[in-house]
């Protein structure tokens, strides 16, 4: 199995999408995700992309709400 290569930050938002989805049934906004992270939105949205592309996310573009984490649980850092 190879483990999946994530910066704190990266990691956080990756648990932070999956630990929201798991309790509200519905991915985070992407402002959530910003406010979070305590970044501004489009950083979040360069981070998500980032992360679409190296497969660790998925999403549908155009359509609000719908990260999906790719990862296999046991690679989904802690949330902090």
């Amino acid at each position: 199995m190879t483990r999946t290569r994530l910066t704190r930050k990266q990691g956080q938002l990756v648990a932070y999408v999956y630990y929201y989805t798991k309790v509200h049934r519905i991915p985070p906004s992407e402002n959530e995700i910003a406010a979070f992270l305590g970044v501004y939105g489009p950083s979040a949205h360069q981070m998500i992309l980032r992360l679409e592309a190296a497969g660790v996310l998925a999403r549908i573009p155009g359509q609000p709400r719908t990260l999906q984490v790719l990862l296999p649980r046991q690679e989904i850092p802690d949330l902090e």
